[in-house]
C-alpha cells in the first residue's frame, strides 16, 4: 500500500491516518507472511513475530497515544488493526476470499464472514488465531486469553467476539470493535450518540442557571449534596480509597409533582459537572417479551460506562415500580428485571437519577440503594411569586391591574404551569400586536391549566 505524505494541515484526521497507515502496512507484512508459509510459498518473514510494529513512542494521534497507554503488545495491536479493517481498508481482506480453494466455502483456518450489506470479508476469532498462531496450536490457545472477559479489550469494552450459535466454536465470532473507538481512531473524537432503538435515550440540556432554580432551602439542601459529590466524588473513591467500602456512582430519587424542576435540576448537575445528561426513554425500554427490557437498559448502560454521563429515568415508576408476589412465569420474570436494574444501578459509577411522581411508587429495594430521595414540592406563595416575575420576558409591561403577587398567592401551580400560563399571554399580546401582559389572559392561562388535572377555577 502507497502511503501519501504530503504536507498538510496536521489536524487529528491527519495524525490518526498518517499512523494507522504505518499500523496498516506492518500488518499487510505480517498477513502477507502467514499466508506464504502457510502454502509453503517463499517468504520474506518465516517467523512474523520478526516483523516488527512501528514505532510510536513520539506519535501524537489518539490511535498513538492509545497504544502507549495500554502497552499494547504486539499481538494486541494486531487484534486491534484486524477490527479496525473493515471499517477503515475493507480491501486488504479481500486476500482471504481470493485464497479460497473449496467450492461454496471457505478455509476453514482463515474463518471469516459475510456481513449483509458488506460484501467484504468480516474477520472472526479464526481469522485472529490463523494469523497469530498459525498451526501452533499453543499459540492457538494463548490468543484465546485475548477475548476473556477480565483482559482489557473487553474490561474497557474496547473490542470482543460475537455471539457464535449454540455449541459452534468460540472464536468462530465474529471480531467486532466499538464504534466510539472507531471514532477516536479516525476523527480524534466521540460523537454524541443518535437517539434510536439502539440508545434509547437523548440528551437534554437547559440554557437557564442555578438562580433559575426556585425551590424551598430545605430541597436545597439536599441537592448541595449531589453537588458536592460531583466535585468531591472521584476524590473521595481514589485519593482517600473509599472504593473499597463505598458503591460507585451516586443514586437518587426526585418525587414531587410534574413541572416542579426535576428535569431542570438533571440538566443543571450535567452543565455544573461539564458531562452530558441523557434522558432514558422507558417507551422505548420496557418490552413485554421476556429478556428484551434489560437488553434494551444495556444498551444505555454500556454505552455510558467510563464517561460519567448522568442518566436520567423520568416518569420511572413503569420500570423502577414494586415487585409483585410470583403468581405466573410473567411474574417471576418481571422480578428477573428488577433484579438486573438493581445490580447495574449499584455497578455503574456515575450519577443516575430516577423521577417520580409518587414516593410510594417506586420499589423499596431501590430506595435502600439510594443516597438521596429528594422531594420536589408545589412552590408556595413566595417561591410562586418569584417564579412568575422571573418567566416573563424584560420586553413586556404588566396591565396596570394585574397583582402578581396576588395570583401567585391564590393558584397552586408548578413551575411547569406557570411558564405555561405564560407563554399562552405572552402570544395572546404579540397577537394584539402590543407587549402588554393582560389580566383576563393570565386567568385564561391559568383555567386551561387547571382543566388538565380536572380542576376548575
Amino acid at each position: 500500500m502507497v502511503i501519501n505524505r504530503q504536507i498538510v494541515q496536521k489536524d487529528a484526521y491527519y495524525l490518526n491516518a498518517l499512523d494507522l497507515l504505518d499500523e496498516i502496512n506492518w500488518f499487510e507484512k505480517v498477513m502477507q507472511a502467514r499466508l506464504k508459509n502457510h502454502y509453503g510459498e517463499e517468504a520474506d518473514f518465516e517467523y512474523i513475530y520478526a516483523i516488527t510494529p512501528p514505532e510510536l513512542t513520539n506519535k501524537e494521534s489518539v490511535f498513538s497515544e492509545f497504544v502507549r497507554f495500554y502497552k499494547l503488545s504486539f499481538s494486541e495491536r494486531l487484534i486491534l488493526i484486524l477490527a479496525l479493517l473493515p471499517h477503515i481498508s475493507p480491501q486488504l481482506l479481500d486476500v482471504f476470499f481470493n485464497k479460497i480453494t473449496l467450492k461454496d466455502r471457505g478455509n476453514t483456518e482463515f474463518g471469516g464472514l459475510k456481513g449483509t450489506a458488506h460484501s467484504g470479508f468480516l474477520p472472526t476469532g479464526e481469522t485472529a488465531s490463523f494469523l497469530l498462531s498459525g498451526n501452533d496450536l499453543s499459540k492457538r490457545f494463548k490468543v484465546q486469553q485475548f477475548f476473556d472477559t477480565d483482559h482489557l479489550f473487553r474490561v474497557h469494552n474496547i473490542l470482543w467476539l460475537g455471539s457464535s450459535p449454540s455449541n459452534e466454536p468460540i472464536l468462530s465470532g465474529q471480531l467486532l470493535i466499538n464504534d466510539e473507538y472507531i471514532d477516536l481512531f479516525t476523527g480524534g473524537k466521540l460523537r454524541k450518540p443518535s437517539f434510536s432503538m439502539d440508545f434509547p435515550a437523548k440528551r437534554i440540556s437547559t440554557t437557564l442557571d442555578w438562580q433559575d432554580l426556585v425551590l424551598d432551602r430545605h430541597t436545597m439542601q439536599q441537592l448541595n449534596e449531589i453537588r458536592i459529590w460531583l466535585e468531591y466524588g472521584n476524590k473521595l473513591m481514589n485519593d482517600w480509597g473509599m472504593k473499597k467500602t463505598l458503591k460507585p456512582g451516586y443514586k437518587a430519587l426526585f418525587h414531587g409533582p410534574p413541572g416542579t424542576g426535576k428535569t431542570l435540576t438533571a440538566g443543571l448537575f450535567g452543565k455544573l459537572a461539564g458531562v452530558d445528561v441523557y434522558r432514558v426513554d422507558l417507551s422505548m425500554v420496557i418490552s413485554k417479551y421476556i429478556g428484551e427490557t434489560e437488553k434494551n437498559l444495556e444498551k444505555v448502560f454500556s454505552k455510558a460506562e467510563h464517561k460519567s454521563w448522568i442518566l436520567f429515568f423520568d416518569e420511572a415508576d413503569s420500570l423502577f415500580g414494586k415487585r409483585t408476589s410470583i403468581s405466573d412465569a410473567h411474574d417471576k420474570y418481571a422480578n428477573q428485571e428488577i433484579a438486573y436494574l438493581l445490580q447495574r444501578l449499584e455497578d455503574y459509577n456515575g450519577l443516575v437519577i430516577l423521577s417520580s411522581n409518587m414516593r410510594g411508587n417506586v420499589d423499596e429495594a431501590f430506595g435502600r440503594r439510594l443516597q438521596s430521595i429528594i422531594h420536589f414540592p408545589i412552590p408556595k406563595s413566595y417561591e410562586r411569586s418569584i417564579l412568575w416575575r422571573q418567566t416573563f420576558s424584560d420586553k413586556i409591561e404588566l396591565e396596570a391591574d394585574l397583582d402578581i403577587d396576588s395570583i401567585a398567592d391564590k393558584y397552586e401551580l408548578a413551575g411547569g404551569s406557570i411558564i405555561n400560563i405564560v407563554q399562552y399571554a405572552s402570544l395572546m399580546a404579540l397577537h394584539r400586536n402590543e407587549n402588554i401582559i393582560r389580566a383576563r389572559d393570565i386567568m385564561e392561562g391559568i383555567k386551561k391549566e387547571f382543566r388538565k388535572e380536572g380542576k376548575t377555577v
